[in-house]
């Protein structure tokens, strides 16, 4: 940053350049490097793998994608818990170039449809089911096709060929569900006519700035939009996050957050492959008591978490019986990080070096992350600085100008790390990357003369309950489906434990009745669970401005004023 600027703007160098090579050379490095470290546990699995065996079993994968008619550029959808099958399709995908999407595994059914069609996937790799989500069942109603043997041929997913199906517990003893259904062992089969010079040869022909992944997110029009990342994005920016945790081969980390997420599948798993570093499973979905063993028995360095999970370990009725001495690092991000929890976590957890991180998925997606050396106030109060080879900026948010120091304006990032694009939508990526090359973030913030960021606020609608992001007129767009209702508002209402819930104000039709009972199963099996409205309120009218826009800032204080904290604590 220059001494004579008094602008909001930061670019940061750094000591190391930027990784110059795709995702499998990157791996093979490090295999090269530490092929008898422990590169993954597995848990709930009971399984372990070297990095050498991991290698190994990469490649079965990948030659078996192969066998079964996949090349690169193609997309296959991954809907899954953690397991040791999802990093395996992780990696063994990226050695081919084959691109792949990533599908949440709160998904229903209208939400899976709109991936499927929105992507136009390929292929699906896929869990049967998980607690109450069938994931067999959805598919089936989607592609009743699979009620036949052979390649899917569907005319509302024309580009669908493969459905493969494995269970974790036994992947290559899974039943199929259904003769269009593939199995791991038949994925595993497919390979052994390929050889290991065509598999290297395919890896030689990728580039790094090759699409490798898409991650769906939501934009200010609320549908999920499928971000596109590159080698490049996904590689540098794991990378660089291990170098400020200063992480190494040494180290274990514990994780707790998704796969299907960029959080799992970026600052976890390939953060600790970019170093050689363990990745320890401690469960298929979070569950504390099962992160604070996996710590324990697996003497695990580092843990990542959205704020709630950690509230939730260091909360939970067995906490002081387990030893977590072992712990140094880790990331919090995904929600505000108040510095109370961040002084329990610290303390409590043994984890002194706990870092802020800040970000999005457009953006591969770690912009901002405090340091261990960083003040204690600059550690609870802001986001940090932005990561080495990454502009930032901050605008007006009316005329686009950069604003002095210390104003706030809408966060800008620029580099490495921004997103190829938003798959089959040229113009939404237009509306989120300017003709500069700039993102939009659509949150707000101030940046300090060293480059220290606060968030203040968000341009967005956009609703972060317990790190997951929602978007209000994704819900809203649902709820006009039900007859009865004539007009609804969604928005967001703090929360102790989740940061924010969900408040839909609704407006039936006249003559008509409803109740919150109904409104709430009418979402079931349809949307995600976290984005069913905790609160629903039934209303006549709307606050509205002069020209005739609901004003949901008004809804949300009139909600707050009437909704006691005992009661918001209560409802939680």
């Amino acid at each position: 940053m220059t001494t004579t600027s008094a602008k909001s703007y930061f670019h940061r160098g750094g000591d190391e350049p930027l990784l110059g090579e795709t995702i499998p050379e990157h791996f093979a490095r490090i295999v090269e490097q530490f092929p008898d470290h422990e590169a993954v546990v597995s848990l709930p699995q009971l399984k372990r793998l070297s990095y050498k065996q991991l290698y190994k079993s990469v490649d079965q994968l990948a030659m078996g994608l192969l066998g079964l008619g996949f090349n690169k550029g193609d997309r296959i959808g991954i809907w899954s818990t953690d397991n040791l099958e999802w990093l395996l399709v992780q990696m063994a995908t990226a050695r081919i170039g084959v691109v792949l999407v990533n599908i949440n595994p709160a998904y229903r059914l209208t939400e899976l449809e709109y991936a499927l069609q929105l992507s136009e996937l390929h292929g699906i790799i896929t869990i049967p089911a998980f607690r109450s989500s069938n994931y067999v069942a959805m598919l089936i109603e989607l592609l009743p096709e699979l009620k036949r043997a052979g390649d899917i041929s569907s005319k509302a997913f024309p580009f669908l060929r493969k459905v493969i199906v494995y269970d974790p517990a036994s992947p290559v003893d899974t039943e199929r569900p259904e003769p269009g259904f593939v199995t791991w062992r038949e994925l595993l089969d497919a390979g052994k006519h390929i050889t290991m010079s065509q598999l290297d040869e395919i890896t030689a022909s990728l580039d790094r700035d090759d699409e490798i992944n898409i991650q769906f997110t939501s934009g200010t029009t609320g549908f999920p939009k499928a971000v596109v990342l590159t080698h490049h994005n996904i590689l540098n920016n794991a990378y660089f996050s291990a170098r400020a945790m200063h992480f190494n081969e040494n180290d274990r980390l514990c994780i707790p957050v998704p796969f299907y997420h960029c959080f799992g599948m970026v600052l976890a798993n390939l953060l600790c492959i970019s170093v050689g570093a363990c990745m320890v499973i401690a469960a298929e979905h979070f569950d504390a008591p099962a992160v604070l063993h996996a710590i324990e028995t697996e003497r695990c360095t580092a843990v990542h978490g959205v704020p709630t999970m950690f509230i939730a370990e260091l909360e939970h009725k067995d906490f002081n019986n387990y030893d977590l001495s072992s712990l140094r690092t880790g990331i919090m991000a995904g929600a505000p990080c108040l510095p109370p929890l961040m002084k329990r976590v610290m303390e409590d957890m043994h984890c002194r070096e706990i870092l802020i991180g800040y970000g999005e998925t457009e953006a591969s997606p770690l912009t901002h992350l405090t340091t261990r050396d960083d003040s204690m106030q600059r550690r609870t109060e802001t986001v940090g600085r932005n990561l080495p080879h990454q502009e930032v900026k901050i605008i007006n948010t009316e005329t686009g100008q950069t604003v002095p120091l210390g104003e706030t304006g809408e966060i800008c990032f620029r580099g490495y790390h921004i997103m190829r694009g938003y798959y089959a939508q040229p113009d939404k990526t237009a509306e989120t990357i300017n003709e500069n090359g700039w993102l939009l973030s659509g949150d707000l913030g101030t940046m300090d003369a060293e480059g220290y960021l606060r968030i203040t606020g968000r341009r967005k609608e956009m609703i972060i309950r317990g790190g997951e992001n929602i978007y209000p007129k994704e819900i809203e767009a649902f709820l006009f489906t039900h007859p009865k209702i004539a007009q609804v508002a969604v928005f967001g209402i703090p929360d102790e434990f989740y940061g924010e819930e969900i408040m839909a104000w609704i407006q039936l039709h006249e003559a008509q009745t409803a109740s919150e009972n109904e409104i709430q199963n009418f979402c079931k099996d349809q949307i995600a669970h976290f984005k069913i409205p905790k609160y629903i309120w039934f209303v006549d009218e709307f606050p509205m401005t002069v020209t005739g826009k609901l004003q949901k800032f008004r809804m949300r204080e009139i909600a707050i004023e009437k909704l006691k904290p005992d009661d918001i604590a209560q409802h939680s």
